[in-house]
This record gives structure tokens, C-alpha cells and sequence, in this order.
């Protein structure tokens, strides 16, 4: 009775690595789902050699390693980081810091105005806060009108 208890634990131990495994990797048949979810051939085949690949006391690695060998690097839902992924994964890390950069540089240009700089060394004094705010106002561009649905209606209404 214990050995059949330990057996049916080790029978669900396995079950539960294999569809783990199963999980991270793609059908190839189906491209968008993985082969625990795809109810294609390839999906059936592939996880039945999981199974036994397991059996054969294969580690994780291992086998995640045969399928890449086997079906190439797109079988696998998470694939390495090497050269040839490199621009995928830095891409998204790239694009957020210029993009931080971008709106740090144009913080600083709203707050650093040439024109001001400009008309201190003129003076040679600095300028009051008052008048900073006055050069800032004529100076400055107002924002362009909101795009919105309602400030259209309203344009439209005033034809």
C-alpha cells in the first residue's frame, strides 16, 4: 500500500515536470499556443516524447536543449539571450530611454529659454520674477487647441 502511494506521488511528480516543460514550448504546428494547450499531432508527439524523455531521467535542461536542436530556437517560448536576440531584447530598454531622455531634454529646454539668457547678459542684471513670467508669456507659444470631439463640434458649429 506505502510503495503504491509512493508510486502514484512519483507518477504525479513526473506528470506535473512534463507539463511544465510542456508549457514553454510552442507548437509548431500551431505557432500560438503551446503544445499542453494544442490538440494537433505534432503537439500530441511532442509531448508523449517529453514524457519519455523524462522517463529516461533526462533533466529539464536537457531536454528543452534536444527540442531546440530538433525544431530550432522558435520551438521555445522564452528564447536565449545571445547576439542574433539581442536587438529584441534590448529594443523595448532602448526605445523607453530615449524616450526618458527626450522628455528630460525638453524639461530642460522649456525652463532654460535662450531668449532669457540672452536679455541677461544684455542687462547684465538678472531679471525679477515678475518679469521672467512676462518674457516667458510672450515668448513662449500658447499649447495648440485640444483635437478632441468636442472642440471640433464646436468649430464646426461656428462656421
Amino acid at each position: 500500500m506505502e510503495k503504491r502511494d509512493e508510486d502514484l506521488k512519483k507518477a504525479q511528480m513526473l506528470d506535473a515536470r512534463a507539463r511544465n516543460i510542456s508549457h514553454n514550448v510552442r507548437c509548431t504546428e500551431c505557432g500560438s499556443q503551446s503544445i499542453e494547450d494544442s490538440q494537433a499531432d505534432v503537439a500530441i508527439l511532442l509531448r508523449q516524447l517529453i514524457r519519455d524523455e523524462i522517463g529516461a531521467g533526462k533533466t529539464d535542461k536537457e531536454i528543452y536543449s534536444k527540442l531546440e536542436d530538433e525544431f530550432g530556437e522558435t520551438v521555445l517560448y522564452a528564447p536565449k539571450f545571445d547576439m542574433q536576440t539581442a536587438a529584441l531584447w534590448l529594443t523595448p530598454v532602448l526605445i523607453a530611454g530615449g524616450t526618458a531622455a527626450g522628455l528630460v531634454y525638453s524639461k530642460h529646454r522649456q525652463r532654460t529659454n535662450v531668449h532669457i539668457m540672452a536679455l541677461d547678459l544684455i542687462r547684465g542684471v538678472s531679471l525679477t520674477p515678475k518679469e521672467r513670467v512676462a518674457i516667458l508669456d510672450v515668448l513662449i507659444p500658447p499649447p495648440p487647441p485640444p483635437q478632441g470631439v468636442a472642440s471640433r463640434l464646436r468649430r464646426w458649429l461656428n462656421r
